[in-house]
């Protein structure tokens, strides 16, 4: 009985289960950031052949399928999950639809989404961190309110941060000069202001970035001292992702950036929806009686969602208009839809 009691006190401290939140929630960060090591000095990234037209690598061309992946995946639990799906009936339909027209219509609106997802992207990132660390603090039955403010502000800073500070900082800002193809001089100057500004910026964030996580962890372990609750899943994911995100970001030492934050972000997305939502997905499939049904369940979820991301990947280089306007709205969905559908402030249905 004490074996059980203990075993069930364990489990209860994660989201899923132990073996499930370290393979996709607590580890990805630290397991990406090693493979972007030896990704980095591999063939798969240094080799180019073509695809659809483009010239790419190996590595990059699976981080874009597997980043668009994730991104279609949210599908599965707005739209796939009929309760869910109930509740907000006119942001599933209406509202992608009228960002679709506007961008087809408008190119400013059309500019304007494509840098706004961009920038959505890093926000996203950081917000998902601190989601999964609410969770982890509402498991061991803490308040999900209390320090709410400061863990959002923490996670945001320590994703965002290094992006302005550090070697990556021009991949993203140099977007702002998309606004050249709607005559706008005003928003072009913003690549050029960050450049010139980047050495204080990277003195003050990569410095700060440090002392938060130390601060950061040290606060908690202050808090086990006077006998208050604490997860230290949170903790390690939030110290953690922090680390590799001011290493990566800042530094961007073997190039692979991006490869190692998005590569870990969408891991735990697919672990995340994988969990919620595939008795969901095995109702909707109509497998729910089937013996194998869980697995062919994943198996269509794993594969309608890299179907979207090759298709992007072969056909989202702007050829088509209509194609490169669909695959900005459903970015911008993704984000958008996170934002409520995740929310731990209320309990949502399933």
């Amino acid at each position: 009985m004490v074996g059980e009691k203990s075993q069930r006190r364990l489990r209860s401290a994660y989201i899923v289960k132990p073996w499930y939140d370290w393979v996709f929630f607590l580890l990805p960060p630290v397991a990406a950031l090693l493979l972007g090591y030896f990704v980095s000095t591999s063939r798969a990234a240094n080799q180019p052949f073509l695809w659809s037209d483009q010239e790419v690598t190996m590595s990059g061309l699976a981080l874009g399928v597997f980043i668009h992946a994730h991104l279609f995946a949210v599908f599965f639990r707005s739209h796939g999950n009929r309760n869910v799906l109930a509740e907000h009936p006119y942001r599933f339909s209406l509202v992608p639809a009228c960002v679709l027209v506007g961008m087809m219509i408008s190119p400013w609106i059309a500019v304007i989404c494509s840098v706004l997802a961009t920038f959505w992207d890093v926000y996203h990132s950081g917000a998902q961190t601190f989601g999964f660390g609410r969770i982890y603090d509402g498991k061991i039955g803490n308040d999900p309110h209390q320090g709410r403010r400061l863990d959002f502000v923490l996670n945001q800073l320590l994703y965002a941060g290094p992006i302005v500070a550090g070697a990556t900082m021009m991949d993203h800002f140099e977007d702002f000069n998309e606004f050249q193809s709607v005559s706008s001089a005003f928003f072009t100057h913003v690549p050029v202001f960050m450049a010139g500004n980047q050495a204080m910026f990277a003195k003050l964030i990569v410095a700060g970035g440090c002392s938060l996580v130390a601060f950061y962890v040290l606060a908690h372990w202050r808090m086990v001292r006077e006998g208050r609750n604490v997860s230290w899943q949170k903790v390690f994911l939030v110290a953690s992702t922090g680390l590799v995100s001011i290493y990566v970001w800042g530094f961007n030492t073997w190039g692979e950036a991006f490869l190692i934050m998005n590569l870990f972000h969408a891991l735990q997305y697919f672990g995340i929806v994988w969990a919620t939502e595939n008795r969901n997905m095995r109702r909707l499939f109509r497998l729910e009686r089937l013996r194998a049904g869980r697995f062919l369940t994943w198996a269509l979820f794993v594969s309608a969602a890299f179907s979207y991301g090759i298709c992007v990947e072969a056909f989202g280089d702007g050829r088509s208009e209509l194609w490169w306007s669909a695959t900005i709205v459903v970015s911008l969905m993704h984000f958008w839809y996170d934002g409520f559908i995740w929310s731990v402030r209320k309990a949502r249905p399933q």
